[in-house]
């Protein structure tokens, strides 16, 4: 029998979900798939030092079988078929019922990079999943007001996205070593509510981030297969859809899909780490892959229009659905111009994704819903998805998905310094335990503070000049950080302003963005910092 070790504090209720039994199946689930976790994040560090030295990436020639045979994934169960609007959040209780009851066919519940994975919020999390399996969920708040499950309409269905491989849960140990944060995130869900989702109609299925390879893919095809005989779930019920958001995966979207046909419903668009992960890649290779300020780069950009295009055409070849990429506005109601013109963006991003052959999209917040749904409904009619748009006029090259220099837009001050302030302000909320802030009217999660920081690495490191003709410099970066954060400090006033806590977040701020070697995560140095608090 495997030592389990629990290093984490007392949580409400927490024994309802860290029962001897489902510890001992996450156990299982680390002991048999641990160690193959660990060669695959060697791999991806010398994968990235390959590109590092010839600044070039391309499709496997290996696997060109895979991309040339004719075969398809596994129909999607009756509830995953429709998800023209998808809405995303973390799994506080309150958001948790407002998701539900947003109208969205299908709820992303975020356990990766818009929850901060302090203990509490690791199982508090799957409370609330747990009580929202069973429509259970309530909630009343400080001010008096209630929350409930609807009883008028249709509640999304529910899809976990765990956390990516590259995290351990240091809260949890076996046989002496933390156990890979997504196991314990898949494995306490599906342990507890695989059989009461199977019995209201609906199924376990996930989100599944941050992959690199088909190689990964095959180990997530694995620990679904195990877990399903284990639990004596029929093989094939789990369901999952992979965010397509790393460069890497973006050349193995076939492989990807083939490694999970039993068990993959859909790819995603994840355009914000995509682009976070197009910088990390391609941080040192020169001035080809610099990238103008965050803000600028649209999805019409060339290297992400081939990206979109690439992956609708490869689900509709596969009978997978294809889901476009977050809206990360945040409506004011207090400022209806402001709301007008976001509104008016929103709409046109999903007209494009719609046009294109998506079969649904991703909002951040339940006042988006009817905007992305009302551009769905318009395309699909009846019809439940675009399954049937095959695209193949669709052509791309690796030349086309790697075509950065054709960007349009400049790097200012304005940039840098709204990628400081993000940073700071995101990663002080991240240490405070909120990892989804609302950030001059947008959703700010852990990938968008990825871009902000990973641009500001790069433009230091690679000399870039500001429009204006100034470099960026470790000393500017340090000068302007100091600056925005006495801004913050006079907007939030001394009663909400943390001095510890934002004194943290610059600390973490000039590390992630200013030392010689780059961080592959920025919430690994920030999990370390809260965990000795």
């Amino acid at each position: 029998m495997p030592e389990i070790e629990v290093t984490g504090g007392p949580v409400p209720r927490g024994d309802e979900i860290l029962t001897p039994e489902a510890l001992a199946f996450v156990a299982e689930l680390q002991e048999r798939f641990g160690a193959r976790r660990d060669e695959l994040l060697d791999l991806r560090r010398q994968r990235r030092a390959a590109v590092a030295r010839s600044h070039r990436f391309d499709f496997l020639p290996e696997t060109l079988e895979v991309r040339e045979t004719a075969w398809s994934v596994a129909p999607a169960p009756e509830d995953l078929r429709d998800r023209r609007v998808e809405i995303t959040g973390p799994t506080e209780r309150k958001m948790t019922i407002n998701a539900l009851n947003s109208g969205a066919r299908v709820w992303l519940a975020d356990l990766e990079d818009a929850n901060t994975p302090h203990w509490g919020n690791v199982v508090g999390g799957q409370i609330n999943l747990y009580d929202a399996v069973r429509r259970t969920i309530s909630f009343a708040s400080p001010d008096g007001r209630e929350y409930a499950l609807r009883e008028d309409g249709r509640l999304a269905t529910i899809v976990v996205r765990p956390r990516g491989w590259h995290f351990d849960e240091t809260h949890l140990f076996v046989n002496g070593r933390p156990v890979v944060g997504a196991l314990v995130d898949f494995g306490l869900y599906f342990f507890h509510n695989a059989e009461e989702l199977l019995r209201r109609g609906s199924g376990p299925y996930f989100y599944l981030p941050k992959m690199e390879s088909h190689l990964e893919a095959r180990l997530w095809n694995e620990v679904f297969t195990f877990a399903q005989q284990r639990l004596g779930i029929a093989h094939g019920t789990i369901r999952a859809t992979v965010l397509i958001e790393t460069m890497p995966a973006a050349f193995e979207m076939e492989e990807i899909l083939y490694e999970l046909r039993e068990h993959v419903s859909g790819l995603n668009a994840g355009r914000w780490d995509y682009l976070f992960s197009i910088i990390k890649y391609f941080r040192d290779s020169g001035a080809d892959f610099v990238l103008p300020d965050r803000n600028s780069v649209t999805m019409t950009a060339p290297f992400m229009r081939a990206y979109t295009e690439l992956l609708v055409r490869t689900c509709h070849k596969r009978g997978a659905f294809a889901i476009g990429g977050m809206a990360a506005f945040i409506p004011n109601r207090r400022d209806p111009q402001v709301n007008q013109v976001a509104l008016a963006k929103v709409r046109e991003d999903k007209e494009r994704e719609a046009g294109d052959g998506f079969d649904g999209s991703w909002v951040a917040h339940p006042d988006l819903v009817p905007v992305c749904q009302e551009v769905f409904d318009r395309v699909l009619g009846d019809r439940p998805n675009q399954l049937d748009r095959l695209r193949e006029e669709v052509s791309v090259t690796a030349d086309q998905l790697l075509d950065v220099a054709s960007t349009p837009g400049a790097v200012t001050e304005a940039g840098l310094r709204n990628n400081i302030s993000v940073a700071l302000q995101y990663l002080a909320s991240w240490l405070a335990g909120n990892g989804a802030v609302a950030i001059n009217n947008l959703m700010e999660d852990a990938a968008t503070a990825e871009i902000a920081r990973s641009q500001i690495w790069q433009w230091v490191h690679n000399d870039v000049k500001l429009e204006a003709g100034t470099t960026v410099t470790g000393d500017l970066v340090e000068r302007i950080l100091d600056e925005e954060l006495a801004k913050i400090r006079d907007a939030l006033g001394k009663e909400r302003f943390d001095e510890e806590r934002f004194a943290q977040a610059r600390r973490l701020v000039l590390e992630v963005a200013l030392a010689d070697d780059y961080a592959d995560f920025l919430t690994l140095p920030a999990y370390q910092v809260s965990a000795e608090r």
